[in-house]
Formats: structure tokens, C-alpha cells, sequence
């Protein structure tokens, strides 16, 4: 009797554990499922590797709602309305607007201004080809009373002792 008692409890962990494991699979595999099919691969993952992926994916996800947020902000400010720091509307943020993203060998530049006060789009491409960086694409796009100018460049690499501090002052310098 004492041989049978013993292997009852050690079946009964067995399939705890089995149970678990199938558990867990079923679980990776839900979670490669709710992400979307260009940001993993197709080859089955171990475990691991799906945990990995989903970490990535929402990091991902998560620096593309925040620019995504930063963005509103930017057309929320272009409006004349922002959110201050506790959660109450004002208005009368004054335009223009420059922000600049530096993103390593590419520079963005977005240019908010109002219609009546319009910036010159030729003398922001001239500073940005001073200081180094070519012109890639150039956007503009009227909402309302504001003018915005999106503006993607390429620095070339041989270009030494380019800054962005200094190209965002000097394209600040334009447009005040």
C-alpha cells in the first residue's frame, strides 16, 4: 500500500506540471498572435524568444505613442491650446514654432506659423544646407489660420562639426 500512496502524489505533480507547461504554451502562443505579423517572424520561437519580441513590439509601441502625443501637443500648441501641467486649458501659445529631431544622419524640422506671419520656407533650406544638410523632402500643410512646414534632410557624413543645437538656434533666430 505504502508504494501506491507514493507514486499518487508524485502523478498528481506530474500533471500539475504538465498542465502548467501546456498552460504556458498556450499563453506565448496568444501573445505572438496579438502582435501584429510584421513584427515577428513566422519560423516558430522558443519561449524565450516570444517574450522577446513581445517586449520589443511594445517598446516600439510605446515610443510611437509618445511621439505620436508629442505630436498632438505640437498641433494642439500650432491652435493656440495646450494642457499645462494640471490638466487645465489655456491659450495664447505664440507662433512660430520650430522643432527639430535629430535622428542620427536625418534632420526633421517642423515649422509651425500662422498664415499672416508666414516664415519664408527658401531661408530655412538655405540654413539647413549651411550648416551640412541636403534637403530631402519638403511638406507644407494649411489647418485653419497655421502654416505647417515639414521638412526631412539628410547630413552628409562628411561634413564635420555639424551641430543640431546650433542649425535649431539659427532656424529659431528665422523665424522670431
Amino acid at each position: 500500500m505504502k508504494r501506491g500512496q507514493a507514486s499518487g502524489p508524485k502523478l498528481e505533480r506530474k500533471t500539475v506540471e504538465k498542465n502548467r507547461r501546456i498552460h504556458m504554451k498556450n499563453i506565448c502562443r496568444e501573445l505572438v498572435s496579438l502582435i501584429p505579423s510584421q513584427h515577428h517572424s513566422r519560423v516558430p520561437l522558443s519561449q524565450q524568444d516570444c517574450f522577446e519580441q513581445a517586449a520589443d513590439y511594445i517598446k516600439k509601441t510605446e515610443k510611437r505613442i509618445n511621439e505620436l502625443k508629442r505630436k498632438r501637443d505640437l498641433v494642439m500648441a500650432a491652435e493656440g491650446i495646450n494642457k499645462d501641467t494640471s490638466g487645465e486649458m489655456m491659450t495664447g501659445l505664440r507662433l512660430p514654432i520650430v522643432e527639430l529631431s535629430d535622428l542620427g544622419p536625418i534632420l526633421k524640422v517642423v515649422l509651425i506659423s500662422g498664415l499672416e506671419n508666414n516664415v519664408m520656407l527658401s531661408d530655412v533650406i538655405t540654413v539647413l544646407e549651411e550648416e551640412g544638410a541636403e534637403v530631402v523632402s519638403a511638406n507644407q500643410y494649411s489647418v485653419a489660420d497655421s502654416c505647417f512646414h515639414v521638412l526631412h534632410s539628410q547630413v552628409s557624413s562628411s561634413r564635420v562639426g555639424y551641430e543640431s543645437e546650433r542649425v535649431h538656434k539659427r532656424l529659431k533666430e528665422i523665424v522670431h
